[in-house]
């Protein structure tokens, strides 16, 4: 299953911002990437550049390849409402994501490890489709192997209260994905009109 597993910590230094998680070694050195990066200063970006620059950053954030991402605009660009909401509901939307969100993993490619593994169910049935897209209702859980597996358990760490689109009971491990979050309550640093902007193109 195709994935970015390239080096992170220059991933995060090219946006200047902890979009994978690994926001520590930024404040030890945020210069650009590269051997000449701390003698370079960052660019006045143009138009184009801002568009292409923000995509890839929510690329990078949520784990997905091209093709899956334009795909998934796609299908935002066919649904009822604002085509850049839309498309950030979808992405908060997959199955990896909202494990993550849920706290039974600690990151996004660690959560994407647990569904290719055959760990999580949804409704019951195992899904091991990192992709999955989930709806309003559906019950995220630990299959009963994992979640008598307490190296896999030990991690979890619960939801955080603000992901209010979320429900995590943690006596029986299982999570619901209430509703599609509103923008507003998404906490990604992502500006989604640029990215439509650059499809429209």
């Amino acid at each position: 299953m195709a994935r970015y597993t390239g080096p992170k910590t220059k991933i995060s230094r090219i946006f200047g911002e902890p979009i994978l998680g690994n926001g520590k070694y930024l404040g030890k050195n945020s210069n650009p990437p590269g051997q000449h990066g701390a003698n370079r200063k960052r660019k006045q970006l143009g138009e184009y550049a801002l568009q292409l620059r923000e995509k890839q950053k929510a690329k990078y954030t949520y784990g997905l390849l091209e093709k899956q991402f334009r795909n998934l605009f796609d299908e935002a660009t066919r649904r009822k409402g604002v085509a850049g909401e839309v498309l950030i509901k979808l992405l908060e939307a997959r199955l990896d994501n909202t494990v993550f969100r849920l706290g039974i993993a600690p990151s996004r490619p660690a959560a994407r490890q647990l569904v290719s593994h055959k760990h999580i169910t949804v409704n019951g049935i195992v899904v091991n489709t990192p992709s999955f897209q989930l709806k309003p209702g559906d019950v995220i859980s630990l299959k009963n192997k994992t979640a008598n597996n307490t190296a896999l358990t030990s991690v979890i760490r619960g939801k955080n209260p603000k992901f209010s689109w979320l429900d995590w009971n943690e006596k029986e491990m299982k999570g619901v994905f209430i509703a599609y979050p509103e923008r507003e309550s998404v906490p990604e640093n992502i500006k989604e009109q640029l990215i439509v902007e650059l499809y429209s193109k």
